[in-house]
């Protein structure tokens, strides 16, 4: 699954626009206080006048403003956005968020990929909780970008051939994520990108064998969408995760093997490639936890009956 990221550019090529939308609504109140949490949290950041112990908690403000901001300009594109859609599910995904980030951040200790400066917390308790707030808005920026875009008549249009995913494809997805991040500690600089590569595997092969379905299944009917969506999307977020990280005081600097080379802000550009196969496991993240609050699949979406593909149970797929 996490090959089939790859087709990306020429998915979006052969795309063609959908059916035509209706016209844009009214952009909501509560988008435009996100455009000013968003533009105050980036001078406060930004600025060398701002005191340090406010420029260090800017993080969080600038992700709220964006997630609002984005829900706002799903809302004004469709009339609905995940905020507003399904409130109490879009508010799981802030802690659910915060103890996925944790995740990559224990498996950076094997790689050092990244590293923090600028930060100063007294002792673990005060850094937990000072770290814990930004890390639980990477789920929902990611899957809030997913639901906007992919209401683009260009992106809503995306398929490629057909791939059955077996319960076989499964488990060998399964077991080859799971050895994958057992061999970074023994390799970490040969193995680095399988911190970005195993847990999409890992969470394809969990869904299919103990769910019995995947979000991935609609890719027997060639529509690779709930794939490619999700990983633009992270793609998107990740070149504002490395802007605003610019020119902030509290910040992270990468040191990844073999492409400390052309640099976009404090990220390689072949660092950016991680985003993809990131924005799938967000979304392979997001339709467990659905499915394990009893929301249902997060995909097909609920106004998206094509998305279904032939195995779908009908009622099942419902989009948070």
């Amino acid at each position: 699954a996490c090959g089939a990221i790859a087709p990306l550019p020429v998915a979006l090529a052969r795309a063609r626009p959908g059916a035509p939308r209706p016209p844009a609504r009214a952009f909501p109140l509560w988008g435009w206080f996100g455009i000013a949490l968003l533009a105050s949290g980036w001078v406060l950041a930004w600025s060398e006048v701002t005191p340090p112990q406010w420029r260090r908690h800017t993080f969080t403000p600038l992700w709220l403003g964006y997630i609002l901001i984005v829900n706002a300009l799903s809302a004004r594109q469709t009339g609905c956005c995940l905020l507003t859609r399904h409130p109490g599910f879009f508010l799981a995904l802030f802690p659910a968020s915060a103890a996925f980030w944790w995740l990559f951040e224990y498996l950076n200790q094997f790689t050092d990929n990244w590293y923090y400066a600028g930060i100063q917390a007294r002792d673990d308790l005060d850094y937990f909780l000072q770290a814990t707030p930004p890390f639980s808005t990477v789920l929902p920026a990611v899957i809030s970008t997913w639901w906007w875009l992919r209401h683009w008549s260009r992106i809503e249009t995306i398929t490629l051939p057909p791939m059955r995913l077996t319960r076989g494809a499964a488990s060998v997805a399964l077991a080859a994520g799971a050895a994958a991040l057992a061999a970074i500690g023994h390799a970490p600089e040969a193995l680095f990108a399988m911190l970005w590569l195993a847990p999409p595997l890992m969470l394809f092969g969990l869904a299919r064998l103990v769910v019995g379905e995947s979000l991935l299944d609609s890719l027997a009917a060639g529509d690779w969408r709930p794939l490619l969506q999700p990983a633009l999307a992270a793609l998107a977020c990740g070149f504002f995760w490395e802007l605003w990280n610019w020119g902030s005081l509290a910040k992270w600097h990468y040191s990844i093997p073999y492409v400390q080379v052309l640099h976009v802000f404090e990220m390689p550009l072949l660092g950016y490639a991680g985003y993809l196969p990131f924005g799938v496991a967000c979304a392979l993240t997001v339709d467990l936890l659905s499915r394990a609050l009893g929301c249902g699949a997060l995909w097909p979406p609920e106004d998206d009956a094509s998305a279904a593909s032939p195995g779908t149970k009908p009622g099942a797929g419902t989009t948070r």
